[in-house]
């Protein structure tokens, strides 16, 4: 069976992540490291509470037993880590700095939460896209047995909205249809059962590629057309 670490398991994405991870039979083990504890509970959680971030990627080694997945979901606004500097120490440093400790735990599997949009056409010009292409870049040239890249539309169903406007306004598309809806945002849940879905399919040899990326419309797919518990 199966052991997973979970990083960013308090937020919105991560924290469907984790809830996904422990209704699921293909995961014996799963282990969180977050600045607070996580509500979920569970025989197969160990939940370690660390609020100096900088330690966390240094945890990963001493995890028992070792996780052969690591989810990062990780991810702050410009806003809430005050001021583009202090978000890109978190949302690029620290994800890089994540996944290279996970590489030299011996991590088989990393999952990293991006976002749609990072490779277009003016994201060189966009500090957020910037932080999330920088990342994958990093994941990718670690080489690890398999690399899986979510990119997810706008995140709906937050309990707490980031961008309260902007996600209502998102949330009501469905009243257009759908499928108006599915190409610019999805819902929590769904992200985190994709991802889940995803790392099961490594596990059972059926990914596509030794690097994988997960645009929107396979977000979808995994995590709510084709989803099974």
């Amino acid at each position: 069976m199966t052991t997973a670490a979970v990083f960013g398991c308090t937020g919105a994405v991560g924290s469907q992540i984790l809830a996904t991870l422990l209704a699921t039979d293909a995961f014996s083990s799963v282990k969180t490291v977050s600045r607070r504890l996580p509500n979920a509970q569970s025989p197969k959680l160990q939940a370690l509470e660390e609020g100096d971030i900088s330690k966390w990627g240094g945890m990963i080694s001493s995890l028992s037993p070792k996780p052969s997945v690591v989810f990062n979901a990780v991810g702050t606004t410009r806003a809430t880590a005050g001021g583009i500097q202090n978000q890109w120490k978190i949302d690029h440093d620290f994800c890089k700095e994540n996944a290279k400790a996970a590489k030299e735990a011996g991590v088989k599997t990393y999952v990293f939460i991006s976002s749609a949009g990072t490779r277009g056409f003016l994201s060189g010009y966009v500090p957020y896209s910037k932080m999330k292409v920088g990342v994958e870049d990093a994941i990718k040239e670690l080489g690890f047995e398999h690399a899986i890249i979510l990119r997810p539309g706008m995140v709906l169903g937050r309990e707490k909205p980031k961008a309260p406007l902007l996600e209502n306004i998102f949330e009501n598309l469905n009243k257009l249809g759908q499928g108006v809806q599915d190409k610019l945002g999805q819902d929590q849940t769904i992200i985190g059962r994709a991802a889940v879905a995803a790392a099961r399919m490594v596990e059972e040899g059926k990914a596509p590629s030794k690097y994988w990326v997960v645009e929107q419309a396979g977000i979808l797919k995994f995590g709510r057309d084709e989803w099974k518990e």
